[in-house]
C-alpha cells in the first residue's frame, strides 16, 4: 500500500492553493491573461503555471480567447458553484430571511459563522440596490474584533472562552475607532448585548457600518448583519435593530 511521504503531500496542497489563486485572480482581473500575466500573479515560473493551465483546459474550466489574448474560464466554473450552493442545506433556510430584510432595510444583509480558527467568514451576502463603496463577497475572512457579525459570534460564548479567544487575537489596529485592547473589547461587548446589537460603526472601513446579532441553527452558531453607508446605519439603528432580532428569532423558530 502506498503512503504519501510529506514532499508529496506538500506538493498537493500546494497545486490546491495554486488553483484556488487562479481562479481568484480571473476573479479580480476579470480579462483574458496570459501564460506570463498568470505566472506573474502567482510568482511562479511559466512551466509550473501551464501545466496548472492545461490540467484546467482539460477539464473545462478554462478556455483559450486567441493565442495573443490568453486564457478565460468558462462557465462551467459558475455551473459547478450554483449547483453547490443550492443544495446547501443551511443556505437554503437562511436566503429567504436575508432577501427579506435586505428589502425592508434598503441595505445589504450577510450571513456568517466563525471559522475553526476564530476567524469570521462570510458564507452569504445579499447586496443591496443601494451599493456601497466596497462590495462584500462570499468567503472573506475577517476579524472578530473590528466586525459586527465577529462580535455577534463572539458573545454567545462564556466570560472563559472570550479570555480565551481574546488571547489568539491579534488585534489589528483599522483606524482611530478599532478596539484593539482585550479589556475595552469584552467591556464593549458587554455594552453592546444590553443594547440589543452588535455594531461596527467605521472601525475597519470609515465609511461603513453595520450591526449584528447571533442565531443559532441546526446546533450551530452563526450571525446576520445588515450593512450600508455609516450614516444610514446609524441614523436607522434601532429601527434596523428590532428587524433583525425579529428575523433571528424566526430563523431559530423554524427549525
Amino acid at each position: 500500500m502506498f503512503t504519501p511521504n510529506n514532499s508529496s503531500e506538500s506538493h498537493r496542497v500546494k497545486t490546491a492553493l495554486r488553483i484556488i489563486e487562479i481562479i481568484e485572480i480571473f476573479a479580480k482581473e476579470q480579462k483574458p491573461l496570459s501564460l506570463s500575466e498568470l505566472a506573474k500573479a502567482l510568482n511562479a515560473p511559466n512551466s509550473s503555471c501551464l501545466a496548472l493551465i492545461r490540467t484546467l483546459l482539460s477539464l473545462g474550466y478554462l478556455y483559450e480567447t486567441n493565442r495573443r489574448q490568453g486564457y478565460y474560464p468558462t462557465s462551467r466554473l459558475l455551473a459547478m458553484a450554483l449547483k453547490i450552493n443550492q443544495a446547501d442545506p443551511i443556505l437554503e433556510r437562511v436566503q429567504p430571511s436575508l432577501q427579506e430584510l435586505s428589502r425592508i432595510t434598503g441595505e445589504t444583509t450577510v450571513f456568517g459563522k466563525l471559522s475553526a480558527d476564530k476567524q469570521v467568514i462570510y458564507l452569504d451576502i445579499v447586496h443591496s440596490e443601494n451599493p456601497i463603496r466596497y462590495v462584500a463577497m462570499p468567503g472573506e475572512i475577517k476579524q472578530i474584533h473590528s466586525n459586527s457579525l465577529g462580535k455577534a459570534l463572539f458573545s454567545e460564548f462564556s466570560s472563559d472562552e472570550q479570555a480565551a479567544i481574546c488571547q489568539t487575537l491579534s488585534f489589528e489596529r483599522h483606524n482611530e475607532k478599532t478596539i484593539v485592547d482585550a479589556d475595552e473589547f469584552m467591556l464593549h461587548i458587554q455594552e453592546e448585548k444590553k443594547l440589543g446589537r452588535y455594531t461596527n460603526f467605521g472601525e475597519t472601513l470609515p465609511d461603513v457600518g453595520a450591526l449584528a446579532w447571533p442565531v443559532h441553527l441546526s446546533g450551530m452558531l452563526f450571525a446576520i448583519s445588515i450593512a450600508g453607508p455609516l450614516y444610514r446605519i446609524q441614523a436607522n439603528i434601532d429601527e434596523f435593530a428590532e428587524k433583525l432580532r425579529a428575523i433571528c428569532t424566526l430563523i431559530e423558530k423554524g427549525q
